[in-house]
């Protein structure tokens, strides 16, 4: 029996090595990964936007908390955080941003339907999928007004997904969503539980936990001097400075639809903050005493489409006599109120002041609005101290398809459930990973093995 001791040692060996192969890559090391930025896509219901703003309800909608829109009829909802466990699948995300709908206008001037949506939050864990997000609505009829943080609003379909082994960024697409029991009370009455709501489409970046860095308790040498203070520039030129402005939320809709079938793009530093463009790396003065402020800032966006092609660059915001200005290749564009520029701990900051388009503005987009005409509002920030941090930029991710196009479409590296699996149901980049490698590893190692194992008893039996 002696020979048959090599097989016996290959035996044990498989042992060993099998399970190791048959586990996804890094789930021995594997932990939680932090969620840190992203989006969401929803349209919420479409036929509810087109109820609201028709000649029934004949009401509107408006964005809150940085929210935006994607093409004609959906919203998009940024800077995703929460949590990811690639060995369990499980994900959490919550995302800011809201919608506020109001229709039915009473005498009184208030509206019978009054309807927010914000802060959606998307948690799949076992295989199940639910969206949640803080409601607040006027009942359908009594009018009773409730407000509740986390509804559970919507069950997402996420049969035939594999969501462990993904990496980041984690994408999933056109999620089919239905009403919850809990989601028809919050949303006042208006859809009864199991209603189809419009297809969640996300995609959030996930980080690896950083190592924690060894503890230093050694002192400082002799003579080393003490740290200064950062210095304080109250007047004069300051650090840095960005403004954040999305042109107009409507102009932006009508370059992506479908007279235009346009986009814009960015240059020269210019960031996208879904509902607004920041142009950052301001550099000018600012004068307390005299409560004026000039800046130049980088950066610049450019709208193409049929019958279009408008570049907005070379930015500058000039503040004098409590009136700001906001010029873009030397053109003033559009003023807005700023009659307090006082520092403030360090920075100098205007948040969402209502604009106005000037004369030569509308010229510049081409007559499309007249002088006059509100624009989105615009956000200043100017850091007058080294101390100071500007605002953060809503973070949409890096994943820039994911909103590409009016309607989210299924991710390329996705694997589908089975074929009774729904054809508008979800597609997940998580699904292709390291687990389908492994398995092939696996397979390769079990017929080498087998290879040896019956040259080895060929052997024995000559």
């Amino acid at each position: 029996m002696l020979p048959f001791r090599p097989v016996r040692v290959l035996a044990a060996a498989l042992l060993v090595a099998l399970p190791g192969a048959l586990l996804p890559a890094g789930s021995a090391q594997a932990a939680d990964r932090t969620v840190r930025g992203g989006r969401l896509v929803w349209g919420i219901k479409s036929s509810f936007q087109s109820y609201v703003t028709g000649p029934i309800a004949n009401g509107s909608w408006s964005l809150t908390g940085g929210a935006a829109t994607v093409g004609g009829s959906q919203f998009q909802f940024h800077s995703a955080t929460g949590s990811y466990d690639p060995d369990s699948g499980t994900l959490r995300a919550g995302f800011s941003g809201g919608v506020h709908f109001l229709g039915h206008r009473k005498t009184d001037g208030s509206y019978e339907l009054d309807l927010t949506i914000s802060r959606p939050t998307v948690r799949i864990s076992g295989g199940a999928g639910t969206l949640y997000a803080d409601m607040t609505s006027k009942a359908k009829g009594s009018g009773r007004v409730s407000t509740a943080a986390q509804v559970p609003l919507a069950t997402l379909g996420t049969a035939g997904i594999n969501m462990r082994g993904g990496s980041t960024p984690v994408t999933l697409n056109n999620l089919p969503a239905r009403l919850t029991a809990q989601g028809a009370t919050a949303f006042a009455g208006y859809y009864t539980a199991g209603t189809a709501l419009d297809p969640v489409s996300l995609s959030v970046d996930t980080l690896t936990p950083a190592k924690p860095a060894p503890a230093t308790t050694s002192a400082p040498e002799p003579g080393t001097p003490k740290a200064r203070a950062p210095k304080k520039h109250t007047t004069g030129a300051f650090r840095t400075a960005a403004v954040d402005w999305g042109v107009r939320r409507t102009y932006r809709e009508y370059v992506t639809g479908p007279i235009a079938k346009g986009k814009w793009t960015l240059s020269g530093g210019a960031q996208d903050g879904g509902a607004l463009f920041r142009f950052p790396r301001g550099k000018g003065s600012y004068d307390p005493a005299g409560h004026t402020l000039d800046a130049a800032f980088a950066g610049s966006v450019r709208f193409q489409g049929t019958g279009l092609d408008l570049t907005l660059t070379k930015v500058t915001v000039r503040v004098k006599d409590g009136t700001g200005t906001l010029s873009a290749n030397a053109v003033p564009l559009v003023t807005f109120p700023a009659e307090d520029i006082t520092a403030k701990k360090g920075l100098v900051s205007l948040d969402e002041a209502p604009t106005k388009l000037t004369s030569r503005g509308a010229k510049v987009f081409g007559s499309l609005y007249e002088a006059g005409t509100a624009m989105d509002p615009l956000s200043l920030a100017v850091a007058v101290d080294t101390k100071a941090q500007l605002p953060a930029l809503p973070d949409l991710g890096s994943d820039t398809t994911l909103a590409a196009s009016a309607a989210p479409s299924a991710s390329p590296q996705a694997t589908t459930g089975p074929t009774e699996q729904p054809a508008e149901a979800a597609s997940s980049s998580p699904s292709v990973g390291a687990g389908t490698y492994a398995a092939i590893g696996a397979g390769v190692l079990v017929l080498a093995a087998l290879g040896v194992y019956v040259a080895i008893r060929r052997r024995t039996a000559r």
